[in-house]
C-alpha cells in the first residue's frame, strides 16, 4: 500500500514538472518579439487599434439641389427680384451668366443658399412666378458615405499615430526608411479622405439651385429686318460724311481759294483782250 502510494506521488510529481516546462516554454521573451519583422508589428499595431463600438446615432446627412426654368416680362425687375431674396437668405451667387440670342434673352444663375433656407429662399426669388417650364427638386442623403469617410479618417489618424510610436523605436535605418514611407501613404489617404469629407459638408450646408429666367422677344419679317438695318446703315454713313468733312476741312477751305483765285484770274485776262 506504501508502495502504491508512493509511485502515485512520483507520477503526480512528473506530471506537475512537465506542465510547469512546458508553460515556461510558452513565454515569448522580450528581446524576441523585438526581433519580429517590422510589418509585423505593423500589422498588429494596426488591428490592435480598429475599434468595435457601435456607431452614435448622427442627423442625416442630405444634399438638395433645384433647377428652376420661368419667362418672364421684365428681366431687370426679375433680377432684381432674385437677388433681393439672396440677400435676405445669405446666400451667394457662384455663376452668373447671360445670354442674348434673336429670339430670347436670358439669365441663368447658380445659388448657393444654407440647405434651411433652401426653401424660403426659392420661393421669395419666384414669387408672382404662375408657371414654370422646369422645376425640379432633388435631395441626396449621403449619410452612409458621410459616417464611413469620418470612421476611415479616424482609423488611419489612429494608425498614424502608432507608426510614429513606432518610427521612435526603429533599431535599423531600413526600419525607419519603411515606417516613414507608410506614414507619407497614410498621410496622403488621410488628406484624400478629408479633402472629400470638407466638399460633403460643404454640399450638405450649402444646396444649390440652378435658376433660369428669360423673355421672348418679338419676331421680325425678313422686309421689316431688311428696311431696319438699311434705314440703320444709312443714318450711320450720313454722321461718317460728316466726321470725314471735319477731318479735311483744311483742304475743302485751299480747294475754294484756289478756285476763286483762279475765277478772278481769268476774269482779269478777259478784260484785258478786250
Amino acid at each position: 500500500m506504501h508502495r502504491f502510494n508512493f509511485f502515485i506521488m512520483k507520477y503526480l510529481s512528473i506530471v506537475v514538472f512537465l506542465f510547469v516546462t512546458l508553460s515556461c516554454g510558452n513565454n515569448t521573451p522580450e528581446s524576441y518579439t523585438e526581433e519580429y519583422p517590422i510589418e509585423q508589428a505593423f500589422e498588429t499595431a494596426y488591428e490592435n487599434d480598429v475599434e468595435s463600438t457601435a456607431k452614435e446615432a448622427v442627423s442625416r446627412k442630405l444634399i438638395k439641389e433645384g433647377t428652376i426654368a420661368f419667362e418672364t416680362q421684365s428681366i431687370p425687375e426679375t433680377r432684381k427680384q432674385v437677388l433681393a431674396a439672396i440677400k435676405k437668405y445669405n446666400a451667394y451667387i457662384s455663376s452668373d451668366q447671360e445670354y442674348n440670342y434673336t429670339d430670347r434673352k436670358s439669365n441663368a444663375l447658380v445659388i448657393r443658399v444654407p440647405a434651411a433656407d433652401f426653401d424660403n429662399l426659392l420661393n421669395s426669388a419666384t414669387a408672382g412666378v404662375s408657371q414654370f417650364d422646369t422645376k425640379e427638386i432633388k435631395v441626396k442623403d449621403v449619410t452612409e458615405e458621410f459616417l464611413d469617410v469620418e470612421t476611415r479618417i479616424a482609423n488611419k489618424k489612429k494608425l498614424e499615430t502608432r507608426y510614429l510610436e513606432l518610427l521612435t523605436k526603429a533599431n535599423s535605418v531600413t526600419e525607419m526608411l519603411e515606417v516613414e514611407k507608410q506614414i507619407g501613404e497614410l498621410r496622403a489617404d488621410i488628406e484624400a479622405m478629408e479633402g472629400r469629407l470638407n466638399y460633403l459638408k460643404n454640399k450638405v450646408s450649402f444646396a444649390t439651385i440652378h435658376l433660369t429666367f428669360y423673355k421672348t422677344l418679338a419676331t421680325e419679317t425678313a422686309f421689316g429686318s431688311k428696311f431696319k438695318n438699311g434705314f440703320k446703315n444709312g443714318w450711320e454713313n450720313f454722321i461718317w460724311f460728316f466726321v470725314v468733312l471735319t477731318n479735311i476741312w483744311p483742304f475743302i477751305l485751299i480747294l475754294i481759294l484756289l478756285l476763286v483765285g483762279l475765277r478772278w484770274y481769268l476774269k482779269r485776262k478777259k478784260k484785258e483782250k478786250k
